[in-house]
């Protein structure tokens, strides 16, 4: 047995020192790799939210050229609405709830919120409902006995949105050239 089992067994011609070389050169190499990594996912992180920023100014235009003339159109429609705000904010730490309003409209007896997307999906027209949902649980908390409406409005709405929308009960806001339109829901409105 004795130390020449103990030895390792290199190939001919490869030292301990050939070895411990290409180990350095390996670790330096990963350490590039990492630090080209990082890199690169910063790089990623700063394009997403540069596009993250665009698009959020593309929907505030959006808004900025909706929400001025609603309360005149609802108006024609019946609906008078005395108070108009945009980016309302419902904060309730004690019972959890918070959500903001892309525009939402008010006299003593109705509420209408508004949710504005530059490209309306299904799944926006669902985080509405929800949304809806808490600002009816919130009224209640505080005794708040208003009618909630919802409206949803978009730039670019698919035949599927459209439907699904007026279906659920809520009024829709599309252009219609320098203007919009407000298509009646399905039915009676829903009120939450």
């Amino acid at each position: 047995m004795g130390d020449a089992q103990l030895q390792p067994n290199y190939p001919k011609g490869i030292t301990f020192e050939h070895v411990w070389a290409s180990l350095d050169k390996l670790t330096q190499e990963q350490r590039e790799t990492s630090r080209t990594v990082e890199e690169t996912s910063r790089q990623i992180k700063e394009l997403g939210k540069r596009f993250g920023d665009f698009t959020n100014s593309f929907g505030d235009v959006v808004e900025y050229m909706i929400s001025p003339n609603l309360q005149e159109k609802f108006r024609d429609l019946g609906y008078d609405f005395q108070e108009a705000s945009t980016k309302h904010k419902v904060r309730d730490k004690k019972n959890d709830i918070s959500f903001e309003i892309d525009v939402f409209l008010q006299n003593g007896d109705i509420a209408m919120l508004v949710e504005i997307k530059t490209n309306l999906t299904i799944s926006d027209i669902n985080k509405h409902i929800i949304r809806l949902e808490k600002m009816r649980k919130y009224a209640d908390l505080r005794g708040d006995k208003r009618r909630f409406l919802g409206a949803v409005a978009g730039i670019v709405i698919e035949d599927d949105e459209r439907e699904y929308a007026l279906n659920q009960g809520f009024f829709l806001i599309e252009p219609t050239g320098e203007n919009f339109n407000i298509t009646l829901p399905n039915g009676k409105p829903k009120e939450w």
